[in-house]
């Protein structure tokens, strides 16, 4: 009974909150409704909640309309947003990914959300603040976090109980120890079901640099001021993380899904044909699906390079901008939106449908969050690994941060391959960022 009207008190208030921000007029003398354009590049079924979302506002009042347009996935829109820019932005809310935030934050097209907070009084004490710290800079809350999420290594918990393994691995040493009991065999010998599979992923590398508790990038982390060159070199992050690849590649348990996003370890995974992975948060609910029960899914931290290593994650994924359009009555009408987007229920509907962390915390009190843990317990992991983490390992920001991605990627598989020994490829990645950043400050700065 409580729990009923403690939701429908949270309820109420959502409900006012929303009526105190919305604008007068923003229907238009005639009534016709304010259309806005919102970008989003997530496909498959997080495309599908996404409009979900977008229907469910659009449905919900009768004075704006969004329409949600599919951009390709994140490299290609913001090479969109780039082109776009040279003019003005045919859209009025962007979502892209965390790595993009230095240049969208340098270009000057959007508007700041601490503007709005501000305005209208929002109480930001509820959102995570390990999340909201990624996209605050000196003080100013430049995006709003949207689709957030930190890796997690996913196990085959059916196999580690046949296998007789009881701990779960907290550095990549321990998988490399426990990965010859998972592997599993076929009448001709061949390898049936490696131990683990990993995938050349940047943001995992970026993940694990945050995990030593090092920087990627100078100026702190490219957050007092723009970075001028990396430092995870000099500081010997990727030295150590091109150990371990090197380690891997010697390793007959383990195996290699290629780079990019982790969907051929994933496809694994499900397949019994890896008995380890490592990936976003926002898989879960895929996973779990996907499984259907042919064997038990465990969920764990992301393992670390070193034992000693102390640092935590930030967060993936990505966030929502405003675009500075200069027309008040659409930029009010994002406003609306984005705030509808951040309200508990929406949040946990949003969480239970992709995996994604609810980025609103009072999305935890609601009846469908806690439905939700309850029956699939490793969304809690997933939180308890982002709250173990705090804001001081929030990440670094650099304009030219998916390019570098790319170069992080190219020099893991040269040592992967055995065509560059890790001291090699940590000087040649170096080499080949720092040019990308000084070319970059020296035509925008």
């Amino acid at each position: 009974m409580e729990r009923g009207l403690y939701t429908m008190k949270k309820t109420i208030s959502l409900l006012l909150a929303l009526a105190l921000l919305l604008p007068l007029g923003l229907a238009g003398a005639e009534g016709a409704k304010v259309e806005i354009v919102f970008w989003y590049s997530l496909g498959g079924a997080i495309g599908d909640a996404i409009i979900e979302m977008v229907d469910n506002f659009n449905a919900s009042q009768d004075r704006i309309f969004v329409d949600a347009q599919y951009q390709g996935e994140y490299d290609d829109a913001i090479s969109k947003l780039q082109a776009a820019g040279i003019g003005q932005l045919p859209c009025d809310i962007v979502q892209s990914y965390e790595i993009g935030s230095r240049f969208i934050i340098d270009s000057g097209w959007m508007v700041p959300m601490q503007e709005y907070i501000d305005r209208d009084g929002v109480d930001t004490s509820v959102i995570e603040p390990s999340l909201l710290a990624y996209y605050t800079v000196n003080g100013v809350i430049h995006a709003m976090p949207y689709n957030c999420s930190t890796p997690l290594l996913y196990y085959n918990k059916t196999a580690f109980e046949e296998a007789g393994i009881d701990a779960i691995p907290t550095t990549m040493d321990e998988i490399f120890e426990i990965a010859p009991l998972l592997t599993t065999y076929n009448d001709d010998g061949s390898i049936k079901r490696y131990g683990y599979m990993i995938t050349n992923y940047g943001w995992f590398v970026e993940q694990w640099v945050g995990k030593m508790g090092k920087h990627y990038v100078n100026n702190g982390n490219g957050r007092d001021s723009f970075p001028t060159e990396v430092v995870f070199g000099e500081n010997g992050a990727m030295l150590d993380i091109f150990n371990v690849w090197a380690k891997m590649a010697e390793d007959e348990h383990t195996t290699y899904a290629g780079r990019g996003a982790p969907t051929e370890a994933r496809a694994a995974f499900v397949a019994d044909t890896t008995a380890i992975f490592m990936a976003s948060t926002a898989n879960l609910a895929a996973v779990l699906a996907n499984v259907d029960g042919a064997f038990e899914v465990g969920a764990a931290f992301m393992p670390k390079i070193n034992a000693h290593d102390v640092g935590g994650v930030s967060t993936g994924g990505g966030c929502l901008w405003m675009v500075d359009s200069g027309n008040q009555e659409k930029m009010d009408a994002a406003w609306e939106f984005i705030m509808y987007s951040i309200a508990p229920d929406v949040q946990a509907l949003w969480s239970m449908r992709t995996g994604y962390f609810p980025i609103n915390m009072l999305a935890h009190e609601t009846e469908m969050f806690q439905q939700n843990v309850e029956k699939f317990p490793q969304f809690q992991v997933a939180l308890d690994q982002l709250h173990a983490s705090g804001p001081e390992f929030v990440g670094s920001m650099m304009s030219v941060f998916p390019e570098v991605r790319q170069y992080v990627e190219d020099a893991t598989e040269a040592v992967f391959l055995g065509t560059m020994t890790p001291e090699e490829a940590v000087d040649q990645l170096v080499s080949r960022a720092n040019d990308a950043i000084e070319m970059y400050n020296m035509i925008n700065y």
